[in-house]
């Protein structure tokens, strides 16, 4: 499981197991056992909270949009 950023404690990752098919590109977001899971686009979009305040969802998705292109680019590379 490749991690692409670190912010504020937070693990910005994705699983080599993306499904069969495989899933449309997307992020996991994970400190501690607290995780979520965003869409890369066609614009950044919540899929899942385990865990998280809605103060730190809102605060994770500005840094998925902030650093979107990066993680599309690490998932390109990584599953290409």
């Amino acid at each position: 499981m490749p991690i692409v950023l670190r912010i504020d404690g937070f693990q910005f990752l994705f699983y080599g197991n993306a499904g069969n098919p495989r899933e449309p590109g997307h992020i996991h977001v994970r400190a501690g056992r607290d995780e979520a899971k965003f869409w890369l686009s066609p614009e950044v979009r919540l899929v899942y909270n385990r865990g998280l305040s809605p103060a730190t969802i809102n605060r994770l998705q500005k840094q998925v949009e902030a650093h979107r292109e990066e993680l599309e680019r690490a998932w390109n590379d990584f599953f290409s």
